[in-house]
């Protein structure tokens, strides 16, 4: 057919949208290359935003206990989420999305600020050091150096670690594990009501998922959602409301008062944790993708640019460390393959500015179904590791297990990277130690012996 012949016929206005917006989304996210389409990544990206909007309570709850203004944490965590996730959408086109991160948080809070002692503002002057030192090692290339030189065996135990990190968090969320003093974990009252609806979330996602339902991981948020309305309680807040002021903590961190007190084990710590829970996130989420060839993320030096520009936003704007969520992997599998998924995680994170009590109505035992679920599926990378060399199991397991039980990617790859070189060494096969591996595991040794309380 002929350009001249392509003029749209009555009731063909919904061809000719569906023609020309695939054709600027092409353009841009490249989905035919990817094998997927503007639904699919719209859809994925909804359900990443639900698995992860819980950041937008918690976090002001926690740096708020440090004495920040929870209304402007508020506004400034919606805001770095969704300036880290744009960027990382069009930048870096990866379905990776970006927030305040869970750990670092606690970390600035409990430990920096009233743990030492030290002004909410010089800790945040801290956090902004640290992305402009991500920054510096990013721009020459250092981190890609250092992801180059995860083993293979190390790599895949990232993701399956990950997973396991997210079986952790849903089970609690869920109220099917709890605290408990004489184990440290055990099982929770699962008489209580959300704990029932998590499980019937849980088997509606794997059921529909197995019968290859589109959008199988949403239909059970929203399915157990609508559930708790009706058997949890749960209370509907209306929709729109207008956003806090920022003011209160927009542009307030204090660097010079970083740097004249001296906190450089705080700013190491800072640096180090973002490092490697950004980079095994990355790593993971994009390999449950299958984004990775060869073993390596084609656009990785832009994927950490985004990082890293998010950690000084983020930090500006008045909120801890930025960095890429584990959560990320509910909308990869609902087929998120490319940035668009992250465009649209950023998008619902501005319009929470607005719509705070309405994505407030999502509880959490409503999205743990969806991470309990995703994280059974990445422990089937662990078929990749080679089960008949201990000196590639022990390390792989270790990083695996470290994840969920010290509730911290960034220590499941530091006793990944410490057994391993020390495994490879003690046997005589020191050789097969990329350069990078042994200078992480060295950094690792010193962050675990020589840094206060980490």
């Amino acid at each position: 057919m002929s350009t001249s012949d392509q003029t749209p016929r009555p009731g063909s206005d919904s061809t000719i949208a569906v023609q020309a917006s695939p054709g600027l989304l092409e353009r841009i996210f490249k989905l035919g290359e990817h094998q997927t389409d503007a639904r699919t990544e719209i859809l994925a990206g909804v359900t990443t935003f639900l698995t992860m909007a819980y950041i937008i309570f918690v976090n002001p709850s926690i740096l708020g206990d440090a004495g920040v203004p929870k209304d402007a944490v508020f506004v400034a965590t919606c805001l770095a989420a969704a300036i880290g996730t744009m960027i990382m959408g069009f930048y870096a086109n990866y379905p990776i999305a970006m927030a305040p991160g869970m750990g670092l948080n606690a970390y600035f809070a409990y430990t920096v600020v009233k743990g030492m002692g030290l002004p909410w503002e010089a800790a945040l002057g801290a956090v902004f050091i640290s992305g402009c030192l991500f920054l510096v090692v990013t721009l020459f290339r250092v981190r890609e150096m250092i992801v180059k030189g995860i083993p293979h065996g190390l790599r895949v135990a990232i993701t399956a670690g990950i997973g396991l990190f997210l079986a952790i968090v849903a089970l609690k969320n869920a109220g099917i594990i709890t605290a408990s003093p004489a184990t440290l974990v055990t099982i929770g009252d699962l008489h209580q009501t959300p704990a029932i609806l998590a499980v019937i979330g849980f088997f509606a996602i794997v059921a529909l998922d197995h019968l290859k339902v589109r959008g199988a991981i949403l239909i059970g948020i929203l399915g157990t959602t609508i559930l708790s309305f009706v058997f949890a309680g749960n209370t509907f807040h209306g929709v729109f409301s207008a956003p806090p002021s920022i003011a209160p903590t927009l542009l307030k961190l204090d660097i010079s008062a970083a740097l004249s007190i001296g906190i450089v084990n705080v700013v190491l710590v800072f640096f180090l944790v973002e490092l490697f829970d950004a980079t095994g996130t990355l790593m993971g989420v994009a390999n449950r993708a299958g984004l990775l060839k060869a073993g390596r993320m084609d656009r990785l030096n832009k994927a950490l640019m985004a990082d890293s520009t998010a950690i000084m936003a983020g930090s500006l704007l008045g909120t801890s460390s930025t960095t890429a969520y584990i959560e990320s992997a509910s909308g990869v599998q609902a087929g998120g393959r490319t940035g668009l998924t992250a465009v649209t995680v950023a998008v619902l994170f501005l319009a929470c500015l607005f719509i705070a009590p309405l994505a407030g109505t999502v509880p959490a035992y409503a999205t743990a179904p969806a991470l309990l679920y995703v994280s059974c599926l990445m422990l089937r990378e662990l078929v990749d590791v080679d089960w008949s060399d201990v000196t590639e199991v022990v390390p792989a397991v270790l990083t695996a297990l470290g994840m969920p039980f010290t509730y911290s990617v960034a220590n499941g790859v530091a006793f990944g990277f410490i057994t391993f070189a020390g495994l490879k060494l003690l046997t005589g096969r020191s050789r097969e130690v990329p350069a990078m591996a042994w200078i992480i595991a060295v950094v690792f040794l010193f962050k675990f012996y020589y840094l206060p309380g980490h």
